[in-house]
């Protein structure tokens, strides 16, 4: 047997190969311009044919019964929205399959004080769980992506929009809408899916909530996850820029989006609304009255990234260097909204976290509070606490600080970027990283003399303005307003 006959069968699989790689590409070419048309038809014959005539936005928000952040933005967004253009159909398209439309307005109302107009649908989406972490134990990012996808075009069969706003980040269902949907596409990025931070954290072995201390100590997997990041970002990007208009929270996540994204012109940075004249017009808070209790509250969603364990951690710390008569007095509030069974395990394992550090007798737990307890529990509070690494904006460090509480946040993200200003002189709070550091801050500003604190917390009320509810409905107005110039046209 000579070296042909060998190589023969050899050279015949490449061909093979090859040709089933050309076919397979000439397919995708073919057939794929044609589905797109074929579904582009489809929708658009279901637009023409549906009940609600004249134009109809589409709020693409699964989780809008939550309570945190994200879920007052898209209230704002709606009740701007419905002040200017009364006559619009609005759509929200939602997986809180458990709360009727009426509990999903009366919890608006109750937790962040916004009131809807009852003119609103909902479209409720029984394909939820895609989105959502726990059913991607690899590759979570892609996984929950892809999902997005999946529970969008479930939103699209049930009712197709003429204009569609995305208000949680899914920035791969834009091309489904625009490009199969036919709709104007918007957007309102609070933290982008995948950040330079992100894949910095991966590079350099760093263990967090998104890189497992498994990945962190094997250079090979975290190389290969460097990749998988870096592939990921690419998608990313083109699905976001696929989007007609981008808001972004704060400066931070317009950072990153516009390094991802590429399409800066079509960017706009819009803080997330807080109620900053009513919290203003709270008393200020008295450092020189004689108190029984030194309230430190934080306000965040019970979840991974708010990082809880941190804040027990500093006050672990805490107890350690101030006297004990002064630790007595001492009480950590923690104020959060839980949003399903998982969340409610996390504040179980919290409230055992703080029984093992011996806190007990010092932490207290809020759950699901109205808006009129937590603005109870800010006047009774002289500090504010916030651990989150990288948060997009934060919302609850400002609302801490419009209400004259002395802020204490993650030196990262929004806080260190928009939001807290710690040069002397105009010093509006304080910035840390690890417990110690939170904790001897805390020590230094409850031994503060009484007029220092005072300017701290007037700099502070004085920085917040350009966060408020009126200035951000305007800023959305006049951002989106093309979107609705052309659909009325």
């Amino acid at each position: 047997m000579n070296i042909y006959s060998l190589l023969t069968p050899i050279i015949l699989l490449i061909i093979m190969t090859l040709i089933l790689i050309v076919f397979t590409l000439i397919c995708i070419l073919l057939i794929l311009p044609i589905l797109l048309i074929f579904w582009r038809r489809m929708y658009t014959k279901e637009r023409t044919n549906r009940k609600q005539k004249g134009t109809v936005v589409g709020f693409f928000h699964p989780y809008c019964n939550a309570g945190g952040g994200g879920e007052k933005v898209l209230w704002a967004m709606i009740k701007a929205v419905q002040s200017k253009y009364p006559n619009i159909h609005i759509v929200v398209y939602t997986g809180d399959l458990d709360a009727d439309p009426e509990q999903i307005l009366n919890k608006s109302q109750k937790s962040f004080n916004i009131k809807i107009q009852s003119n609103i649908e909902f479209i409720y989406l029984h394909k939820r769980k895609w989105v959502e972490a726990n059913m991607y134990p690899y590759f979570t990012l892609l996984g929950q992506s892809l999902g997005s996808i999946w529970l969008g075009i479930e939103a699209l069969n049930n009712l197709v929009p003429d204009i569609y706003i995305d208000t949680m980040g899914y920035a791969f269902t834009y091309p489904l809408f625009k490009y199969i949907g036919g709709c104007k596409v918007g957007s309102y990025t609070h933290y982008p899916t995948i950040s330079t931070d992100m894949l910095r954290h991966v590079y350099r072995r760093v263990i967090s909530h998104n890189n497992r201390r498994i990945i962190a100590r094997n250079p090979f997997l975290s190389a290969g996850k460097i990749v998988y990041y870096r592939l990921f970002a690419l998608l990313y990007g083109f699905a976001g820029r696929t989007a007609d208009i981008v808001m972004v929270n704060s400066s931070w996540t317009e950072e990153h989006i516009n390094s991802i994204w590429k399409c800066p012109l079509r960017t706009h940075r819009i803080y997330p609304p807080t109620d900053v004249q009513h919290l203003t017009s709270l008393p200020l808070y008295d450092d020189t009255k004689e108190d029984d209790q030194i309230r430190i509250v934080s306000v965040a969603q019970f979840r991974p990234e708010k990082n809880h364990p941190l804040m027990l951690r500093t006050m672990y710390e805490l107890r350690s260097i101030v006297k004990e008569e002064i630790w007595d007095k001492i009480c950590l509030v923690l104020i959060g909204s839980c949003r399903d069974a998982e969340d409610k395990v996390r504040v179980k394992d919290m409230q055992d976290l703080s029984k093992h550090f011996a806190l007990d007798e010092n932490v207290e737990f809020k759950l699901n509070i109205p808006y009129s307890e937590l603005v109870s529990e800010l006047q009774k509070a002289s500090i504010g606490l916030h651990a989150m690494w990288n948060e997009h904006f934060g919302i609850s460090v400002v609302e801490c600080m419009a209400a004259g509480l002395i802020m204490v946040a993650h030196a990262s993200g929004g806080p260190r970027a928009d939001i807290i200003e710690t040069q002397p002189g105009s010093q509006t709070g304080f910035l840390a990283e690890e417990a110690e550091e939170y904790a001897k801050i805390l020590a230094y500003i409850i031994n503060m003399h009484p007029e220092d604190k005072k300017t701290i917390r007037l700099a502070a009320r004085a920085s917040v303005n350009r966060f408020s509810n009126e200035l951000f409905e305007k800023e959305v107005l006049r951002t989106m307003e093309p979107l609705f110039r052309q659909k009325q046209e």
